[in-house]
């Protein structure tokens, strides 16, 4: 299935290059995953890749604002329907789809799969034997998340789909999949190590084990930090690992170790 990938110009600390909008074409018919934000130069690219085949959906894999307010729009321009799975900020499907379901474009079909964690609603699709993960894995990037615990689920989800190759929705694309995947569950299972061990060691507070794990990060990230340890951090109090107020947890919320340690 012919693929083209068309970048958004919106560049940043959490988007890396920009936003990738994918533009399936196969069979004379098109499918637009991700058209990201409404940027009017975005719009025209991606229109004018759908190189005369007649476009059938735009699909978001979820619903944050770099990746699913233009769908609407450039549904309604198009003519065509809006694949998701659930309504949200600037966002509003035709069409829900869940874990399994199959979104057809000419003779290919996309097969959604549910990868909650960076998102309640975040979706992956699987054709061909490649992955188009949204956020849910990044190219040059770690995810910002939610939930630490379906997040570290919806890996091992992934990981058995068998995926030869990744499209992310930032970043280039990954081969070896496989081994990607498993980069990114090592990754969260060393940063539940590294909170204990700085907790053990005497950090006290949610900022102490941000300036411990995330030394030497751009000020403009610490916000983001600081929410990936209270998410960090919540997974191991309902693992029974440690106790703190998660209750509006800030930099200053005092957390500490319960004596059982994985």
């Amino acid at each position: 299935m012919p693929l083209i990938r068309v970048l958004a110009p919106n560049p940043g600390p959490y988007t890396g290059p920009g936003t990738n909008t994918y533009v399936f074409i196969d069979g004379g018919e098109a499918l637009v995953l991700d058209p990201g934000p409404v940027i009017g130069e975005h719009r025209i690219e991606i229109v004018a890749a759908l190189a005369g085949a007649t476009p059938v959906g735009v699909v978001a894999t979820h619903t944050h604002p770099d990746h699913a307010p233009l769908a609407n729009p450039l549904a309604a321009e198009l003519d065509v329907p809006v694949y998701g799975y659930g309504p949200g900020p600037e966002f509003a499907p035709d069409r829900t789809v869940d874990d399994g379901d199959s979104i057809r474009v000419g003779s290919r079909a996309l097969v959604t799969v549910h990868t909650p964690g960076h998102t309640a609603d975040h979706l992956c699709f699987l054709s061909e034997g490649t992955l188009y993960t949204g956020d849910h894995i990044m190219g040059g990037s770690t995810v910002v998340i939610e939930d630490a615990a379906a997040y570290m689920e919806s890996l091992y989800k992934v990981r058995d789909l068998g995926a030869s190759r990744i499209e992310p929705g930032h970043g280039p694309t990954l081969d070896d999949a496989g081994a990607v995947i498993e980069e990114y569950i090592d990754h969260r299972t060393m940063r539940e190590r590294q909170l204990v061990t700085a907790i053990g060691a005497g950090a006290t507070t949610v900022g102490d084990l941000v300036a411990v794990v995330y030394v030497g990060i751009p000020e403009e990230v610490i916000p983001a930090a600081v929410h990936q340890v209270v998410v960090q951090l919540t997974k191991l109090s309902h693992d029974g690992v440690v106790r703190f107020d998660q209750g509006g947890a800030n930099a200053t919320t005092v957390v500490e170790l319960t004596g059982r340690i994985p």
